[in-house]
């Protein structure tokens, strides 16, 4: 089964490495670069013009490897559709970086439009879903049975709130991808080792193509990094960012690991509710519990190095990781 983890990582690291080298020159011929919200901290002001759309690399770097390497039968039983989920939300992302490039300021989708795009990919993969994995339904337990109905509602809100609190971390060189590689490579394990109801999913060659999707996106993140790192040749965008937290979020509903999910994705969801404390807050005190939400930006005004910050957020997420494996494997 190691072959399924190595091969992938390997070959999505050096496409991403391989469309990074080609795209970066293409998006910069292009014009394509971002512009800076006004609510940043004005040191970001010098990464003006940067090339955005990055996302695209990474997402290149995972369909070269999904599509191209061979699977035993029925490989893509349940990851075909998590890749098309995966695709509707880096759709939406691009549609938004292209209108705010096109436009030449800092607007892209309306918030009620890309919610509303969210809402419908997120409720597309459940109903496929429910179809692709009948067995998992109704949620029978010693004390009540779970209607479909609510879990449809909680995936769709697990798909729209992963999706939004990657874009949220996407802030600073190399946040957003070196925060959600170690996130891939849980989910990987888990694919590869963690029984998910009836059986083993990957071991039990009842969809290997989960094992693959969520490794190769784990190596092409870091041939996206090759180009992120402080300073940044590019940034992903909501072409990125969507895509990596819909893609997290579909891989660990396949895998019937949501709520592990929640522990490995830690350092995500703590820079998503920042932002809604900070909002929260203000509203209904007129006080700010943080310098700048999300939260990054807080440690920023603090005085705090970009790098420093990245290689913290970095570990936390590392370790945040590794205690979700622990609760997996010793529970």
């Amino acid at each position: 089964m190691l072959q399924y983890f190595f091969a992938p990582f390997l070959i999505a690291a050096l496409a991403a490495l391989t469309a990074g080298w080609m795209l970066i020159p293409i998006l910069r011929k292009l014009k394509a670069g971002q512009f800076i919200s006004t609510d940043a901290p004005d040191r970001h002001r010098a990464k003006g013009g940067t090339p955005t759309m990055g996302g695209a690399i990474i997402l290149a770097g995972v369909l070269v490897t999904v599509f191209a390497l061979p699977r035993p039968e029925g490989g893509l039983r349940l990851s075909g559709g998590v890749v098309l989920a995966t695709l509707g939300f880096g759709l939406i992302g691009f549609i938004d970086d292209f209108l705010i490039v096109s436009r030449g300021k800092n607007l892209g989708l309306r918030a009620r439009e890309k919610l509303l795009g969210q809402f419908l990919v997120a409720a597309a993969f459940a109903i496929w879903y429910y179809n692709a994995d009948p067995g998992r339904f109704p949620i029978d337990t010693p004390h009540f049975t779970l209607p479909r109905v609510l879990l449809a509602a909680w995936h769709v809100l697990l798909l729209m709130g992963m999706s939004n609190a990657v874009n949220l971390t996407d802030g600073l060189d190399g946040l957003a991808a070196g925060v959600s590689l170690p996130v891939w490579l849980a989910l990987a394990v888990l694919a590869a080792f963690v029984p998910a109801g009836a059986g083993i999913v990957a071991s039990s060659g009842t969809d290997v193509g989960l094992l693959i999707f969520c490794a190769a996106f784990a190596g092409a993140t870091v041939g996206y990094l090759w180009y992120n790192a402080h300073p940044a040749q590019v940034f992903m965008g909501d072409t990125g960012s969507l895509a990596i937290g819909g893609g997290m979020a579909a891989a660990a509903i396949a895998l019937r690991q949501e709520w592990i999910l929640l522990v490995a994705a830690a350092i995500h969801l703590v820079e998503m509710f920042s932002v809604m404390a900070q909002v929260a807050s203000f509203k209904t005190t007129g006080k700010r519990i943080f310098k700048m939400s999300p939260l990054h930006h807080h440690f920023e005004l603090c005085n705090q190095p970009e790098t420093r910050i990245v290689a913290r957020f970095t570990i936390a997420s590392t370790l945040c990781a590794l205690i979700a494996l622990l609760i997996v494997f010793y529970r």
